[in-house]
């Protein structure tokens, strides 16, 4: 007899902005949103799937990040952060996601009119209907770097069924 159960796992993502060179877009779960600073980054920065990419690690135990999409990045040149996640899902066997969470921090861009496409964006990659996708945005008070504008930050806590 098997049981299923229920496991979260977070991941965590950041980056700064870099200074205004006429860039019109950055890349945030999968979409592109008007943004006058570029993310400083290897890949295209998206810290929302990097942060994705990294609650799928903590569950597989294999770290995508940092290891194999660094040689997709840097030795093939991909750039694609949605190849970065699909790498991830790859190693994603012995369980389900049934959930994703997503808190991003900034103070700009603005990101509430950019929500709804973006769980659409996100729920599509990861197999999930929109309504299992939350996604919030805050500022933090500006306590922090990234709520004073100097960057930006995600937390995204998925969670798996699993049987056992």
């Amino acid at each position: 007899m098997s049981n299923i159960v229920s496991i979260s796992t977070i991941g965590q993502d950041s980056h700064r902005f870099g200074e205004p060179s006429g860039e019109t877009v950055i890349r945030l779960g999968g979409i592109d949103i008007p943004f006058d600073k570029p993310i400083e980054a290897n890949s295209d920065g998206d810290v929302v799937f990097h942060a994705i990419t990294n609650a799928i690690s903590g569950f597989t135990g294999v770290n995508i990040l940092g290891g194999e999409a660094d040689k997709i990045c840097l030795e093939q040149g991909i750039k694609d952060s949605s190849v970065y996640l699909e790498k991830a899902l790859e190693y994603l066997t012995a369980g389900k996601i049934i959930h994703c969470s997503i808190t991003i921090e900034c103070l700009r861009p603005k990101l509430m009119p950019h929500i709804p496409v973006m769980k659409e964006s996100v729920g599509r990659i990861l197999g999930l209907p929109s309504s299992s996708v939350g996604i919030t945005a805050t500022t933090g008070e500006g306590l922090t770097g990234f709520g004073r504008g100097e960057g930006i930050q995600v937390f995204c806590i998925l969670t798996f069924t699993k049987e056992i």
